[in-house]
């Protein structure tokens, strides 16, 4: 199997002294990988029959043990498809599948398909002709999709393991009447044919690549729900609103803008309105950023330019919008000005309270040339000295 099939399903090759019939299960190798951190701890009798098996890129489902196989992590299975059966990989076991379940919102009664038998040799080399056919067969539909004049985009082709069907995952803004491309490929493919559509968020992360921030792209490593990302969400943490900065590999908003609006939000919760500007005495002022942590609001005299700007608390902020609200201009920023220059000149020194040496000591260089120390000579005995020579 190819490099890049390691990454979409598991090596079934690795040297890692692997049974034979199993894929490599390495951290790493599968996206959206699952740690099973009770591994080590004992199984109850009365553990649940219900298996993770993953497929292609990010796709999973929940399967029933009803033969009762020993099946361990990175297990080849063959599966209940319809029609047919599929080829997937063991992904989990034990009790944390049941957390799994509940996370992916299935019922663990529900009616869940069979795991058939651990995959034979024949199994195994079917399931990769068919993996080598996926790509050829993606590029030929792109090929027939753009002479129908269909505005979708091809994405993937993923083939049961079987050879006898094939999903054919795409893109599109608006509804397409596929029908006459599905005619057409059954026919040529002689393969039952399935559509199924994804946003560009689920195209990312089955493709797979590195974020701005250095690490593996959240959607195809643990992200499973998509939450929709608007453009609040850096409004509310005072972010640029640069769309080169502001978006994802998929051309979206980055879901990372979620992770901390929350945090935001509550901090935002007693800070007043700053769509108004403030009037003090030196004349009127506006707001130009605000650093929410530390609770300070910045403005300056100027509306379009941050230039000159000084801070004001939350406090400060509503006493001046109380004075407005009144009618007066009493309030002054000179007494602020005089009370923060203050602060810096009681600004703590350095001290040497420890003992530490002078940093400074490194900038005096030594005068060698008049600083050398002449060599003492110690007194020996008279007749151990060195005598000169006799006449």
């Amino acid at each position: 199997m190819s490099s890049t099939e390691i990454t979409k399903r598991g090596c079934t090759s690795c040297s890692n002294g692997s049974a034979e019939g199993s894929a490599c299960s390495s951290k790493g190798y599968n996206k959206l990988d699952v740690y099973d951190w009770l591994s080590d701890l004992p199984q109850s009798p009365d553990q649940t029959d219900i298996v993770e098996i993953r497929f292609k890129n990010t796709r999973k489902g929940f399967y029933r043990n009803a033969n009762n196989l020993p099946l361990v992590q990175g297990d080849i299975v063959a599966v209940e498809a319809s029609p047919g059966h599929d080829i997937g990989v063991v992904s989990l076991t034990g009790e944390l599948v049941i957390r799994q379940l509940k996370k992916y919102h299935s019922p663990a009664d529900g009616e869940l398909k069979k795991i058939y038998r651990k995959a034979k040799p024949v199994d195994i080399e079917k399931w990769m002709n068919a993996i080598e056919l996926e790509h050829t067969t993606m590029i030929e539909t792109r090929r027939i999709a753009d002479s129908l004049r269909l505005n979708m985009k091809i994405g993937d082709v993923e083939f049961q393991g079987d050879g006898t069907k094939a999903i054919f995952y795409y893109i599109a803004d608006e509804r397409v009447d596929f029908r006459e491309l599905i005619k057409i490929l059954a026919d040529k493919f002689k393969i039952r044919i399935e559509m199924r559509q994804i946003g560009a968020r689920q195209e990312a992360g089955r493709i797979g690549g590195i974020g701005s921030c250095g690490r593996e792209l959240c959607c195809s490593t643990w992200i499973t729900s998509f939450v929709s990302v608007t453009t609040n969400a850096a409004r509310y943490q005072e972010l640029s609103l640069n769309p080169q900065k502001l978006a994802g590999q998929c051309g979206k908003l980055k879901c990372c803008l979620n992770y901390e609006l929350d945090c935001y939000i509550d901090a935002q919760n007693g800070f007043p309105s700053v769509t108004q500007p403030l009037e003090v005495e030196e004349g009127k002022i506006y707001h130009q950023k605000t650093d929410i942590f530390k609770g300070l609001l910045w403005y300056s005299f100027e509306h379009e330019n941050a230039m000159n700007m000084f801070p004001l608390t939350v406090d400060q902020v509503k006493e001046i919008q109380e004075l407005n609200r009144r009618g007066k201009r009493t309030y002054t920023l000179k007494a602020d000005q005089e009370e923060r220059d203050k602060k810096k000149k009681k600004e703590p020194e350095f001290a040497n309270v420890v003992g530490q040496d002078n940093i400074e000591r490194f900038d005096s260089k030594p005068n060698h040339g008049n600083n050398i120390k002449k060599r003492k000579v110690r007194n020996k005995p008279n007749n151990q000295r060195p005598q000169g020579p006799r006449n």
